[in-house]
């Protein structure tokens, strides 16, 4: 049929509104449909036979519009000419750029609309009220409008949808067959009335903020082939029992709170191809082995998410045995349940398609088999199996040419890498983890997979000279092995890097100086406990995405770069353990983040003046100056920042391996040192507070403000030249649970209001010139001797008793120290973070904390007060 010219002109004028942009469109089938559409007069001058236009064949009008993966870039708002074309029924326009333009009202003139597809282009805002007027709709795709370049790790949604709209879109829209608005931030629960739509065979909110319980009658919908939830996380819900077959093909509510068990009646799903039920709450269930006769999957996800021994599905059990019967599967995805048992690799031989399976992080013991049959197994895309207690390289991924993720991490393998791994999936192999074994021997100097984007060999004994990555990586860990030699410049070819661990190894020479700003998204740089030498990198743009730099244990040496101050985002900065020599770097107080400056064992020195500034070092928590030679008064350093949280300093990455999410997390730790002993601290909760500028030449007075920092839990300011009295002020320091003022000039008494601090469970004051007696009754007397040595005037409990027996003796401290107290979360004022790290990953591992919990310290105040009753009597 020939269209008519009015709609042929609005199509011309909708087409000459966008510009055509490759980058607009990411399938990759994408091409200008629009390139085919010509003015009256050319060729094809019908629009009925233009490139994504139908035409009702009787009446000629447009009914149909599918312009999905057309390179169109530009707004798109309510005047556009395209709603001129009343009569249409399907609008598809997926895949495009409409440059953030919200979903035009005008969408209303459309109300014979069947089909609206709007989705992955970039449409943002409130999505109108006038879509759920469209009474005929029965395919509605709004998902999938993300904004891609963010900040954050994951993409972001830019569409919203009321509440009220969204109860309205059910109500209204009851033909619905398909109904898609993942990545939608609709922030509420999911109405009830979905349960009437009886029409319904797809249904996807994938990632919309939805919470509260899942209605459960969604279950029953008689034609619900597609149903996905996942990435609610508020979203609670249950499996009912199954008591009919369904024609379920997929069903997927990972990461979410569902709950319960894995009902037996599921194996009546007979037609469902996909189950994923990962990182939800069914703890302590056994793996159903009716899931063995679902003999149509493909796809199997019951994976957890595991935070040190504790596995947040929580599947127990071993793997059952009709898992052998799911010869279709494709995708196997069991890892960090709580699983016992031992795997046979012949378990998953008759399912030939089996390209992805993940293992890691069980109780498992796998055994490979003969070498005779491993060698001839079908290709693999990913092999999971840390933690799986292998003594040996697998044999069967000889001949792997598709591999891309291999994982072999926190085995028991021995020995050398094999020689045929140099030689398997060169073009494929994006992520290689073979960290937390016994492998040993020397690395090829440059790697043959030239596409890695991830490298972990850490915790090994591979020595030689360090490898060289491909350009393309994104992190690369060689930690805690022997590497020798230097680093070689190549490594700065890696533009794209975000993450770099050689420390603890026997590198040497000097630093590349392109280290320090080589890549704009590198935020780990960790190089502690080598033998580097010279100077540090010199140059750090203001781009930079550096949040950790740890170079302490090494030998360098002069001056830092005054271009740290580019790094806004850093929060660790570790530049203990070597020779630098310079004054205090009062210029980093600019950097809004930083909560942990370790400068100590160095050969920093002069006096730490004051900058121009109100607030210097605004969330600094963490500072060590110790063993330099700084001198003058302790200065003014540290604002009086109150801190209510909970959670523990680290750095994370994550990254995108071609559609497989992976990262990593590095946990802040500090070494406090207590009493002459060094106390590890292999994680810092954010309120941690804790200052040493021990062992300088600082000298006058302990100033007054140190007694303002009210949450302060460390303060070692020993072997200094301080005199005066100790200020009474230290008494509200009520969390301090460390003091040492030893090896100073202090003279006068001991304050009595020391006595508040009853968390204190260390003090040195030895070695000064006090006087007069000990504040008694309380936990000052508990302390060993050494405590108050070199004292001559001191007297009393636990020195020998004063002279003046009648002289008064302080009252014991009368604060109540409530257990609920205990319970609460800590504020903290300030901190100081030493050299240290635990590393891990992001799902997997969290390192024990060594810090007193409150609940031990009223079990050692119980203590206290036994003791000192026992003393009485």
């Amino acid at each position: 049929p020939s269209c008519h010219d009015e709609e042929r002109s609005a199509l011309l004028q909708f087409k000459e509104s966008f510009i055509i942009d490759k980058s607009a469109s990411r399938y990759d089938g994408a091409y200008p449909k629009v390139s085919s559409w010509k003015p009256a007069g050319g060729g094809n001058s019908s629009c009925c036979l233009w490139d994504g236009v139908e035409c009702d064949e009787k009446t000629g009008h447009v009914i149909g519009l599918n312009l999905s993966s057309s390179y169109l870039y530009g707004s798109f708002d309510s005047n556009s000419s395209l709603f001129s074309l009343v009569h249409l029924q399907r609008l598809i326009l997926s895949d495009n750029n409409f440059n953030y333009s919200q979903i035009p009202s005008s969408i209303r003139n459309f109300p014979s609309l069947t089909h609206l597809d709007l989705s992955a282009s970039f449409f943002s805002g409130q999505v109108p009220s006038e879509v759920s007027h469209l009474s005929k709709l029965t395919y509605l795709d709004l998902c999938c409008n993300l904004e891609i370049e963010t900040s954050s790790d994951d993409p972001q949604g830019l569409l919203k949808l009321q509440p009220s709209d969204m109860r309205s879109l059910v109500q209204n829209l009851t033909s619905l067959e398909t109904l898609s608005l993942s990545f939608i931030n609709i922030s509420s629960i999911i109405p009830v009335s979905l349960t009437n739509l009886s029409f319904l065979t797809s249904l996807t909110l994938k990632e919309c903020n939805l919470f509260g319980e899942f209605p459960v009658g969604i279950f029953n919908l008689q034609n619900l082939k597609v149903l996905s939830v996942r990435y609610n996380q508020d979203l609670t819900g249950y499996f009912p029992e199954f008591n009919r077959s369904s024609p379920l093909i997929s069903l997927k509510v990972g990461f979410t709170m569902f709950f319960g068990t894995i009902p037996s009646s599921i194996e009546k799903l007979n037609s469902l191809q996909e189950l994923d039920v990962a990182q939800c709450n069914f703890s302590n269930s056994l793996v159903p082995p009716a899931l063995g006769n679902l003999r149509q999957l493909t796809y199997l996800d019951i994976s957890a998410s595991r935070f040190g021994d504790f596995s947040y599905n929580g599947l127990i059990g071993s793997i059952p045995a009709s898992f052998s019967n799911l010869t279709n599967l494709e995708i196997l995805y069991l890892q960090s349940n709580n699983l016992s048992g031992v795997v046979e690799f012949q378990m998953f031989q008759k399912a030939q398609n089996l390209n992805e399976l993940q293992l890691n992080w069980n109780n498992l013991e796998f055994v490979t088999g003969s070498n005779s049959m491993n060698s001839t197994l079908r290709q693999f895309i990913t092999m999971g199996l840390s933690a799986c207690n292998l003594k040996e390289f697998p044999y069967f991924l000889k001949n792997q040419t598709n591999l891309q993720r291999l994982d072999l991490a926190q085995n028991k393998i021995h020995g050398e890498i094999p020689n045929w791994m140099w030689n398997i999936s060169k073009e494929t192999l994006i992520l290689m983890d073979i960290s937390g074994n016994f492998f040993l021997g020397e690395l090829r100097a440059v790697l043959p997979w030239v596409n890695l984007l991830c490298l972990r060999l850490s915790f090994n004994t591979f020595h030689g000279v360090l490898p060289v990555p491909p350009p393309s990586m994104l992190e690369y860990g060689a930690d805690n092995n022997n590497f020798t030699g230097e680093i070689s410049p190549l490594l700065c070819n890696m533009s794209s890097l975000q993450y770099l661990d050689l420390s603890r190894n026997n590198l040497s020479g000097m630093l590349p100086q392109c280290l320090g700003n080589f890549s704009d998204d590198l935020i780990l740089l960790l190089l502690g406990s080598n033998s580097f030498h010279g100077m540090m990198p010199q140059s750090y743009n203001n781009r930079s995405s550096l949040r950790m730099i740890d170079v302490s244990h090494n030998q360098l040496q002069g001056q830092l770069p005054r271009s740290l101050a580019n790094c806004v985002m850093l929060e660790y900065l570790v530049l203990s353990n070597n020779e630098f020599n310079d004054v205090f770097p009062i210029w980093l107080g600019t950097l809004p983040r930083l909560k942990l400056l370790a400068m100590h064992h160095n050969e920093f020195y002069g006096v730490i003046g004051q900058s121009r500034r109100n607030i210097d070092f605004p969330s600094l928590r963490i500072l060590d100056l110790s063993y330099n030679r700084f001198e003058g008064e302790i200065p003014p350093l540290f604002p009086d920042i109150t801190v209510n949280k909970s959670t523990y300093m680290y750095a994370q990455v994550s990254y995108d391996l071609h559609g497989f999410a992976i990262g990593r997390s590095v946990a802040y730790s500090i070494t406090l040192a207590i009493k002459g002993l060094d106390l590890l601290y292999s994680k810092i909760q954010e309120g941690l507070a804790a200052i040493d500028i021990s062992s300088n030449k600082f000298e006058g007075t302990i100033p007054e403000f140190i007694g303002n920092l009210k949450e302060l839990h460390s303060l070692n300011i020993s072997s200094n030249i301080l005199n005066g009295s100790i200020p009474s002020s230290l008494g509200n320091l009520r969390n301090l649970e460390s003091l040492d003022l030893s090896h100073n000039k202090l003279s006068g008494q001991i304050p009595q209001q020391l006595t508040r601090l009853t968390f204190l469970e260390n003090i040195d004051v030895s070695h000064n010139n006090l006087t007069g007696p000990i504040p008694q009754g309380t936990q000052l007397t508990l302390m060993n001797s050494t405590s108050y040595e070199g004292n001559p005037g001191l007297c009393g409990d636990p020195l020998p008793k004063c002279g003046n027996q009648g002289a008064p003796q302080p009252p014991p401290s009368t604060e109540e120290d409530s257990d609920s107290g205990s319970a609460q979360k800590l504020e903290f004022d300030l901190g100081f973070v030493l050299a240290g790290i635990g590393s891990g990953f992001v799902v997997g591992v969290v390192l024990a904390d060594v810090a007193i919990t409150r609940r031990q310290e009223l079990f050692l105040k119980i203590v206290r007060i036994v003791r000192l009753m026992i003393r009485k009597e």
